[in-house]
């Protein structure tokens, strides 16, 4: 295993959802791990009320929070994702949970944890309310415990490559080369196979499949008073 600087580092990543991990950010989360970070996943939910139930729907309400976890499980294997943990929230029910209760208990993570990054989603810009609580959550834990580390969100295919569009500027974004992880990151959108039977393309052949990724992930600095490092590593 080709180890950099990074040997010994830790990440922890805040999501809503099984699949966020992949979907997302999978490829930088392979690069960290074949980098020799150790990389804590927590996934507030269970994806219980998906509405993908495979192609054809082969799950119920009753099954789907089950299968679910275990195509987690096997995604975390491909990314090299060494610990996870659910919060075993209802589905679309996250921002409803009560959040002095959820902030705790992240704050209670990180500090056991000590990550040198942790990633999130942006509360305004995380699409679904999901995501949005649980990166407004996050975003308060990090604070309430003395923002150590790095804090990231994360953020959709290529938007941030012009992130002026966001409020952003090119020094507050952080743009990961996955070019390199990109197999681990179709074999873990392979294993979230219920929601992603329905995509065609990921079930082509591999290079048909790899060509349909892009080659960056992007990311946007939380403390945006200090520039994105060099701009292609989060730590």
């Amino acid at each position: 295993m080709n180890m950099t600087n990074n040997q010994g580092k830790r990440l922890l990543a805040v999501f809503a959802h099984p699949d966020d991990e992949s979907f997302i950010c999978g490829g930088t989360l392979a690069k960290y791990a074949r980098d020799g970070v150790d990389i804590t996943l927590v996934s507030a939910t269970r994806g219980d009320m998906g509405r993908r139930m495979g192609n054809p729907p082969y799950l119920n309400r009753e099954t789907m929070a089950a299968t679910r976890e275990l195509e987690l499980k096997e995604a975390c294997e491909h990314l090299g994702v060494q610990r996870l943990i659910f919060f075993d929230i209802r589905d679309k029910m996250v921002e409803f949970a009560d959040e002095e209760s959820l902030i705790a208990r992240i704050a209670t993570l990180i500090e056991e944890v000590q990550p040198d990054v942790v990633l999130t989603f942006h509360e305004m810009l995380g699409g679904h309310p999901d995501h949005c609580a649980i990166g407004k959550a996050t975003t308060a834990a990090f604070q309430r415990i003395g923002q150590r580390g790095s804090l990231y969100f994360i953020s959709f295919g290529d938007a941030m490559a012009q992130p002026e569009r966001f409020g952003y500027t090119p020094k507050e974004i952080a743009r990961i080369d996955v070019q390199a992880h990109l197999e681990a990151k179709l074999a873990a959108f392979r294993a979230h196979r219920c929601q992603t039977e329905i995509d065609e393309w990921v079930w082509l052949p591999d290079q048909e499949a790899l060509a349909r990724f892009g080659r960056y992930e992007y990311f946007m600095k939380w403390d945006r008073m200090v520039a994105v490092g060099s701009g292609d590593d989060l730590f």
